[in-house]
């Protein structure tokens, strides 16, 4: 089975492109990510009450799918390696490439963990009822006050710098991305974007017309320019 799913992702690697699981999960998380993010800054403006209760449940419950995604695409990428493409060899642009996407990992589980022991060491040994989910609290309800304190303390900054860490490096990434594919003429983005299979076409394209240049004769190519480029005699 695992021999097959290899395989299958290789008719789409060998092409530098990611399989359609490597996308989904690429885009799916960036869609969780985001609408993580907005809620979290939504329900820093909701007054106490029901509706900022049922928000940080959302909250929650979003944390615990991007924890999920986060654990089912590594997996997925460390059975299933990315294509190569024009960007793995640059030096220092692929080194800082490798730390950004280390870090987006670290957000990935860093976030819902340390805001799973914010609300362990805030609501004690009470579970967190997220409609079809119970997740249950971190046991801090027998530790002291002064020990659930500095958990809170803890776990509450750290929630907080990696909120900015994802704030810094995902423009980074987006923006890196548009550089490869505009400036440089990379593979990076279309390998990633099905919706770009035009310029995959395009490229193609022009790959063969350079293929079919090169093969011709060199006598036949110079004639021609020397064709094009004679000059024409004006009229007496």
């Amino acid at each position: 089975m695992l021999t097959k799913i290899k395989a299958w992702a290789e008719t789409h690697t060998s092409k530098k492109r990611y399989s359609p699981v490597g996308v989904a999960f690429h885009w799916g998380m960036a869609l969780v990510i985001a609408l993580m993010l907005w809620l979290g800054w939504r329900m820093g403006r909701i007054d106490v009450g029901g509706a900022k209760l049922d928000a940080f449940q959302l909250h929650m419950i979003i944390g615990l799918v991007t924890l999920i995604l986060a654990a089912l695409r590594l997996s997925w990428r460390l059975v299933i390696p990315g294509p190569v493409n024009d960007a793995d060899n640059l030096g220092i642009q692929t080194k800082i490439a490798r730390v950004i996407h280390g870090l987006f990992y670290i957000c990935f589980v860093g976030l819902p963990v340390s805001g799973w022991l914010t609300w362990s060491a805030f609501a004690g040994n009470e579970q967190l009822n997220l409609g079809l989910i119970t997740i249950p609290a971190f046991p801090f309800d027998k530790f002291a006050f002064e020990k659930k304190s500095q958990i809170l303390y803890w776990a509450g900054s750290l929630h907080y710098v990696l909120i900015w860490v994802l704030i810094i490096i995902i423009p980074a990434h987006a923006g890196a991305a548009l550089k490869h594919h505009f400036w440089d003429r990379h593979d990076v983005l279309i390998g990633m974007l099905p919706i770009l299979a035009l310029d995959e076409k395009l490229v193609e394209k022009d790959t063969s017309k350079t293929t079919a240049l090169k093969a011709r004769p060199r006598k036949q190519i110079v004639a021609q320019s020397q064709k094009v480029s004679k000059p024409v005699k004006s009229p007496a």
